[in-house]
This record gives structure tokens, C-alpha cells and sequence, in this order.
């Protein structure tokens, strides 16, 4: 009995582990990022990644809010040292225009002042993110001091939980694996 017993604490102790530390399931719970990730979709989320490289351009990451307690799903648009612009909904790296197949405008003839963003270059150690439904999206181009109401647009590294590397659609039976 005692080795039974020692057998599920040692296995309830490695599944905490992975799941702290290793690997975690989310559940996507906004259109933010649609079409790429549907909302209430689920999705496996790389927590190790991180701890070895600093996120790269086109990664989606699972993030702390800066503002309040929520989790966050945006993807990595511009890193440290890059040239981020937003000109009339079009993005701007490094002064080239980007093909982005990924994103969609569910409001295409309405203009907001997310649509006009920059130019600003990405500081050290953090990362600019935005969803790939752009007009649905809390993201960099809005996020601002509650305190003094200046643009705070980028996102410490520290503040990234980890990559989703796959994800599990209603009614599908195979994951989509992401490749970057």
C-alpha cells in the first residue's frame, strides 16, 4: 500500500511539473486571433521554448495582460530592434510593407485609431503583438498607461508564458500543428 501510495505521488508530482513548467492546455475564449485560432477551440501551449530563446516574428504566444489578470493570445509582430508601423490598416516592418494571409478586417470600411500606428522601434528585451483579427483585437496598438494615458505598445519578454504549437478544433479528432 505504501508503494501505491508513493507511486501516485510521485506521478501527481511529474504531472504538475510538465504542467508548470513543460506543457499546458489553454481554451481560446475571444475572436481576437480568428481565423487562425477559432474561438473555443483549444490548444497546446510550449512553456519550455522560452526559457532557452527569446520569441520570434510570426509566433503566437499566450502572454500576462499588462493592465489587468487576464491571459492574452496575440502574435509576435515586430522584436527588439525592429521598425513597426501601421499605415491605413497595413503593416510596416522595417519599411517594408507586410503580406500578412493571416489577418482579417471583420470591419474593413471603418477606420479606427488602431489603423494608424507609429512609427516606433521595439526596445530591448520586449516584443509587439497584435491579433490577426485586427479590428476585434486589444492589442500593442492600444494599450495605454492607465496612469498617464501614454501608448505603452510592447510586451516584456518576461511577461510571454509560452508558444502554442498546436490546436484542437471543435469537432476535429487531429490537432492543426503550427509551423513558424
Amino acid at each position: 500500500m505504501k508503494k501505491l501510495l508513493l507511486l501516485i505521488l510521485i506521478g501527481v508530482g511529474i504531472g504538475y511539473a510538465v504542467r508548470t513548467w513543460v506543457l499546458e492546455q489553454g481554451y481560446v475564449a475571444s475572436a481576437s486571433m480568428e481565423p487562425t485560432l477559432k474561438l473555443e477551440s483549444k490548444f497546446m501551449l510550449n512553456k519550455l521554448v522560452y526559457r532557452f530563446r527569446k520569441p520570434r516574428r510570426n509566433e503566437i504566444i499566450v502572454f500576462a495582460s499588462p493592465y489587468d489578470e487576464k491571459q492574452l493570445i496575440k502574435r509576435v509582430i515586430a522584436v527588439a530592434g525592429d521598425e513597426v508601423e501601421i499605415r491605413d490598416k497595413k503593416l510596416w516592418l522595417n519599411g517594408t510593407e507586410m503580406e500578412e494571409p493571416y489577418v482579417v478586417h471583420s470591419r474593413p470600411g471603418e477606420r479606427f485609431r488602431d489603423d494608424f500606428f507609429g512609427p516606433y522601434v521595439v526596445p530591448e528585451e520586449t516584443v509587439f503583438v497584435m491579433g490577426d483579427n485586427r479590428d476585434e483585437s486589444n492589442d500593442g496598438r492600444n494599450w495605454t498607461d492607465p496612469q498617464t494615458g501614454e501608448i505603452t505598445p510592447f510586451l516584456s519578454n518576461s511577461s510571454v508564458k509560452g508558444k502554442i504549437f498546436e490546436i484542437y478544433y471543435k469537432n476535429t479528432p487531429k490537432p492543426r500543428r503550427l509551423n513558424y
